[in-house]
């Protein structure tokens, strides 16, 4: 996932459970999206993952945690023609 997820990217938090490694609970929820700030190239002491995300919270979290979600496709916007108005001659 590291390869596919860069900074900026915006991520589906799919697991809050307690850190897995102090067991503590963690400031995270379940369903938010974050953004990435960082992809920090160490694998997780968990061994499930080869990267940290910073994601702006504590420090950086285990990549299994999240889900990249898809970048917005670019949409045609209508734009107005601005046009010369018709003036009639009184005469």
């Amino acid at each position: 996932m590291s390869d596919a997820i860069g900074r900026g990217d915006l991520v589906l938090c799919v697991n809050a459970a307690p850190n897995h490694v102090t067991g503590a609970p963690v400031p995270l929820v379940a369903g938010e999206t974050y953004r990435v700030w960082e992809v920090l190239e160490f694998a997780c002491p968990c061994g499930r993952g080869d990267a940290l995300l910073d994601v702006g919270i504590d420090f950086a979290w285990c990549q299994t945690r999240f889900r990249l979600l898809p970048k917005p496709k670019a949409r045609e916007k209508p734009r107005k023609v601005a046009a010369p108005k018709e003036t009639e001659k009184v005469g």
